[in-house]
Parts: C-alpha cells; structure tokens; sequence
C-alpha cells in the first residue's frame, strides 16, 4: 500500500515535506497524488493548479503555454 492511500483512508495530511509528491495544501491532505485522484471527474483548473502549489493561475498559464509550444514543435519535428 501506498503512502497516500493510507493518507486518504485515515484522513490524515502528510507531513513528509522532503517528498517529491508533497505541497503545502492541507485540503489535499499535502499530496499531488491526492490531489489528482480528488479531481478526476474534471481537470483542475488554471487558478486550481495555482492555489496547490503556490503560484499564480497566470504563472500557470505561462508554463501551459511553454510545454504546449515545446511539444507542438517536437511533433513538428519528428513529421
């Protein structure tokens, strides 16, 4: 069993910070995996990104926008 499995069954956040799922978001329990696994009806979005890890939607937006232009352009090459 996973860490985070056991997180979500008890209900109890984490607090290993030197894991590389951890963020400082308590109604995520501090977990990505969680946090993932809450959201699966719909994606999350930009300012709910945002909000988990500690930034700004439009920072997010940037980022979306730098790994979208990097993989059209590493489809682009490899036609």
């Amino acid at each position: 069993m996973k860490c985070f499995d056991v997180h979500r069954r008890c209900g109890v956040s984490c607090d290993e910070k030197d894991c590389r799922q951890w963020i400082d978001y308590e109604d995520d329990l501090n977990c990505t995996i969680v946090a993932v696994n809450n959201n699966n009806e719909a994606p999350m979005t930009l300012r709910e990104v945002g909000d988990r890890v500690g930034v700004s939607f439009v920072r997010i937006k940037q980022i979306e926008d730098k790994i979208l232009g990097k993989l059209t352009k590493r489809k682009s090459i490899g036609k």
